[in-house]
Order: C-alpha cells, then structure tokens, then sequence
C-alpha cells in the first residue's frame, strides 16, 4: 500500500518537489531498487509469464542505459505489518505471506538470475524500502527506484517512479529535502504526517483526509499534539494506536552494513541454462535479448564517444562500467535532485 495518497498531496501542495524525466538521465548512476515490488509488478501485469523473464529484461533494459542497479531484497517483515500482509496475500490468492523472511524458492531464483545477469543484490534485515533509504542517506546508491512512497518517510533523499523503458513514458523523480521545504515541516513531521494518512504500520485516524492531515501537522507538529485538537467525534482514533510503534519504524528501521558493490558481465550460456532450467521461456528468445543488448550497449558507448569529442560527455568510459564501487563518503548536505527539471534534448 505504501503511504495513502501521499503522491497526490506531492502534487497537490509542493509540485516543486515533482521532477519529470527520462530514463537517459539516470545514466552512471546507482539505483537502488526493492526486488519485491519490481517481480509483482511483472506478476500483475502477466500473470501467465514467469515474473523472473519480466526481471531479466528489466535488468538487460538498465544495464543498456548504463544504470547501476542494486537490488535489495525483502528480510523478515515488522510484526506491526502483519495486517497488510495477510490482506495483499488474501488478495493475491496466496495461502499466507512470508513471515519469517525465509527465501522462497522464487527469491533464490531471482538471486541467482540477478548472479549471472552480473549486478549486485543486498539482503535487508526487514523491509526493503528501508534499506533502499538507507543506502541513499550514506552516499552508496544515489536514488530508489520505486512504485512506493515508503522510502520518502524512511529519509530517501531521491525516490524514483516509472523508470522503465516504455516510449512515452515519463519517470517521475521526488526529492526529499525540496518536499520538506515546501511543506515547510521537519523529516520528523513527515514520518508523522505519512502515519496520519495511513501506511504499513498501523491504522489511522478515520475519516481525517490529506489536506486537513497536513494542515495539523504543520499547525501542531506531532500526532500528540494532533490527537489533542481533533474532533473525535468526526474523526475517531483508533484504540491502542500503535502510532509510536510506526513512528520508530520509519525513523529507526534495522539497517545492515551495505557490501562492496560489483558489476560484472552478464553470463549469457549460464542464462540460457538458467531459463531452460527454471521456465517456459525459448533460449532463442533469450539469445536475441541478449544480441539486443550488445549492440544496443555498443550503439550508445559510440554515442557517448561522440559527446566527449563534442566536450560534453555524461558518463565515464564504456570500460569504467563493470567495475568495483566502493562505498562513497557521506555528504555534507543533502544533494539536490540528481539533475535539472528540463529533460535534456534526445540525441538525433
């Protein structure tokens, strides 16, 4: 679910905050992503495919446009979203969610695909999201990549939606520290005002919209405070809210030392082995994705060849991609959105 109409607030009461890109600007950077959301999006929309074909192409797809990604997979869940969870497994027909945080034979696959695609994954101790957050907060990743707005609460200075590679599609790009600006409230306030409107973590207050939550919380500052001005009789709170439970969540999720990151070659036999092995997908179709994908990461190296020679090149040498990145140092200041609002002019 991921946090009620959060994005329509964005849009509604700090647009500045909205920045509308194209997946070409996210070339070079690294790209945190939660696997879970990524392998349902592809279980929703063919349900009679493997989602582990939607995650080879996904991956083929960034790698082409030189991105960097890290997938990070879900540990054992909050017993605080137990609720959620039963609701999405009832809803998604299957017989109980995963508890314990114990790989399912469909993780262990993902990993090993994600193994022979060459990109790195990252086990988190809990939920995802907040080791995708973390991984932004000190400087290992330079954006999250999802279709959820839990990141922003758990301090992800960057979140990106819609990165895929749809024509016509648009990625969405949020920044952090310009919504706070805007909304003119502090990170803390935030966590807040995203448990007013309802997330993962516990119920809310019934009845209470997301113009008049943020109305209180920059009048009141805290749900405390909140409780103490609402009217219960229009707006009951629910009994034995767990509101400080959700609050410690989002401001002090479990994180875990994030490891050396590494890129290396895909491993196209091992691919075709593996998709023989694990689906119904044909080794000519994989071959041809995979001839897709290196001409196609040749055609934009030789685009990138001609930027430099022109004086104005994005990214650093074709060669210089399948390489170790170690950890960056930790900015002083939170980082403004990766680059400017103009989409920049397609090549011809």
């Amino acid at each position: 679910m991921g946090i009620t109409k959060l994005a329509d607030l964005i849009r509604l009461h700090a647009p500045g905050a909205i920045f509308h890109k194209d997946i070409s600007d996210y070339t070079g950077k690294v790209i945190a992503l939660d696997t879970s959301i990524v392998v349902n999006q592809f279980r929703a929309a063919t349900p009679s495919l493997s989602p582990l074909t939607g995650l080879f192409f996904r991956t083929l797809t960034f790698l082409e446009h030189d991105i960097k990604p890290v997938f990070v997979f879900d540990g054992k869940p909050p017993g605080e979203k137990t609720a959620v969870l039963e609701k999405r497994a009832e809803a998604a027909g299957w017989k109980s969610h995963n508890r314990t945080g114990i790989a399912s034979s469909q993780t262990k696959d993902c990993l090993q695909l994600l193994k022979l695609l060459g990109v790195p994954v990252i086990q988190a101790p809990g939920d995802a999201e907040a080791m995708c957050a973390h991984l932004v907060r000190d400087g290992t990743v330079d954006a999250v990549s999802s279709e959820d707005m839990d990141t922003l609460p758990f301090g992800a200075s960057i979140l990106i939606c819609q990165l895929n590679a749809k024509k016509d599609s648009e990625v969405i790009e949020y920044s952090l520290p310009k919504l706070l600006e805007r909304l003119q409230i502090s990170h803390k306030e935030f966590v807040d005002l995203c448990i007013l409107l309802g997330c993962d973590y516990c119920d809310k207050i019934a009845g209470l919209g997301p113009k008049r939550a943020l109305t209180l919380i920059q009048k009141h500052r805290t749900i405390e405070n909140v409780v103490l001005h609402v009217n219960r009789e229009t707006h009951p709170v629910p009994h034995f809210w767990k509101y400080k439970e959700a609050r410690t969540i989002f401001l002090d999720a479990p994180q875990t030392v994030a490891p050396e990151l590494t890129w290396t070659e895909p491993d196209e036999e091992a691919l075709v082995g593996f998709f023989c092995r694990a689906t119904y997908v044909k080794e000519d179709r994989i071959r041809r994705r995979m001839e897709k994908f290196r001409q196609m990461r040749e055609g934009k190296r030789e685009e990138r060849e001609k930027e430099r020679a022109a004086g104005h090149s994005r990214q650093t040498r074709m060669e210089d991609f399948f390489r170790v990145t170690r950890k960056r140092e930790r900015p002083v200041e939170v980082a403004d959105p990766l680059s400017s609002n103009r989409k920049r002019p397609k090549s011809k």
